[in-house]
């Protein structure tokens, strides 16, 4: 299977510019995975700049 990343960079809202996983989502979704985290796409514009990946807070966040 071929990564679409141009494709996937589109739509991606990840505003941490160092990232070298940026538009390589299966890549992103593992690396916040083994870190107990959700990539950037699960969480609004406001709430992805805290750089709070943490299910807690999506949970938090979703359940207002």
């Amino acid at each position: 299977m071929d990564c679409k990343k141009e494709q996937n960079l589109i739509n991606c809202n990840c505003t941490y510019e160092p990232c070298s996983r940026k538009g390589i989502c299966c890549q992103c979704i593992t690396y916040h995975r083994e870190n107990g985290e959700l990539p950037a796409c699960y969480f609004d514009s406001k709430n992805e700049r805290t750089y709070d990946r943490s299910i807690r807070n999506f949970i938090r966040i979703n359940s207002r």
